[in-house]
């Protein structure tokens, strides 16, 4: 794959840590939801995250596919992402389940329909969600 941008976060601490990018335009606090065992709601968690991202990246493939078909998408166009986690059903670890809705006002349910399914195929956490991805894991220097 011909690699067009990449970035690094450094997380310390874990779910209740703190998460950097390298290029610090973001700094946060990481919490625990109580839902897994967390005392403090006040942090942001990694699935807010991941939510928050899959549905910015939606929504700019949308952007790209009615681009391409020479559309303009109003500015209350929008994606709400749903992330859920959970014991995966084999008990072997967690999974996620995630859940998109889209609201493009002023289309045509039909032609919005047709858009989303463009989206859909050419996003990569939809990509990501369908087909996995090439991870490497090894030890920092």
């Amino acid at each position: 794959m011909n690699i067009l941008y990449e970035t690094r976060a450094r997380v310390v601490g874990g779910r209740t840590g703190r998460a950097t990018v390298e290029d610090g335009a973001l700094a946060l606090t990481l919490a625990t939801p109580r839902a897994l065992g967390g005392g403090d709601d006040s942090g942001t968690n990694p699935e807010q995250l991941f939510a928050t991202s899959y549905a910015a990246c939606f929504l700019s493939a949308l952007r790209f596919v009615a681009n391409r078909r020479r559309l303009a998408l109003t500015d209350e166009s929008a994606v709400i992402a749903a992330v859920g986690i959970g014991m995966r059903e084999d008990g072997a670890g967690f999974g996620l389940q995630v859940e998109l809705s889209v609201s493009l006002p002023g289309l045509e349910p039909g032609l919005a329909a047709k858009l989303v399914e463009e989206a859909d195929q050419i996003c990569p956490y939809s990509h990501l969600a369908r087909e996995g991805a090439a991870i490497r894991v090894g030890i920092a220097d």
